[in-house]
């Protein structure tokens, strides 16, 4: 009877002391909260602010010292990668083609590889877009402190926002642009014998042929200057 009575006299005792060190411990691990924001907010404008489009993965070392804000870069990180991917993939490589056509051969011998990239450059469009709302999703359901917020609205606006924005004119402008390099090779291909290529130029025997070939050209010249501007934003996004 001796024994139980100093047990449960034990037990009354311990139960306090365990409460209290369940509560010094959730207050430690609190305690880390405030730390783990200002190192991820230092990042943020340190790292993220000062690099172009494409950012750096975390290392687990810096997964551990920002704690769960490792998960809201992850959503910077994830549309970044994704939208690096799918114009390295589709709009980079056909702006490549167009800078390759040096002569009027160019037009014939590039008009099937130009006319196959339609498909991913008009894909890429969509794919923009899904990416961004996968994102803007993410963040909407976001549970930050407004000094976080203010700045991880600033670092999302770099990364996802202003990125897409910029992008997203130049897609029909390049596709525009290829629609047109096509229709030139088709044209030429038409011709057959009628037509004849010397020193990177081209002559024809009739003047309707003449004509047609050169209201072509014009077209291209009047949209040139529209997908140089394309050109620059698409460097400049992907910097």
């Amino acid at each position: 009877m001796v024994v139980g009575i100093q047990s449960r006299g034990f037990a009354r005792w311990l139960a306090p002391v365990l409460a209290l060190l369940v509560v010094i411990q959730l207050t430690a691990c609190g305690d880390k909260e405030p730390e783990q924001r200002k190192a991820f907010v230092d990042y943020l404008q340190n790292t993220v602010m000062r690099s172009g489009m494409s950012i750096p993965t975390l290392s687990e070392d810096q997964k551990q010292k920002f704690g769960n804000y490792a998960g809201d870069y992850a959503i910077l990180v994830g549309f970044s990668q994704q939208l690096s991917k799918s114009v390295e993939a589709s709009l980079i490589p056909v702006l490549d083609q167009i800078n390759q056509i040096h002569t009027a051969q160019d037009y014939m011998s590039k008009r099937d590889s130009l006319q196959q990239s339609l498909g991913a450059l008009n894909l890429l469009g969509q794919q923009i877009q899904s990416a961004k709302l996968q994102a803007d999703n993410a963040r909407t359901a976001l549970k930050q402190p407004d000094d976080l917020k203010a700045v991880y609205n600033q670092a999302y606006d770099k990364i996802v926002t202003v990125p897409a924005n910029a992008l997203m004119p130049t897609i029909p402008t390049t596709a525009s642009f290829v629609q047109d390099l096509v229709q030139v090779g088709d044209f030429l291909q038409a011709q057959g014998n009628q037509v004849s290529f010397n020193n990177g130029g081209v002559q024809f025997r009739t003047q309707q042929q003449t004509t047609q070939y050169n209201t072509m050209m014009a077209n291209l010249v009047a949209k040139q200057q529209n997908l140089l501007n394309a050109q620059k934003t698409v460097q400049g996004v992907m910097q």
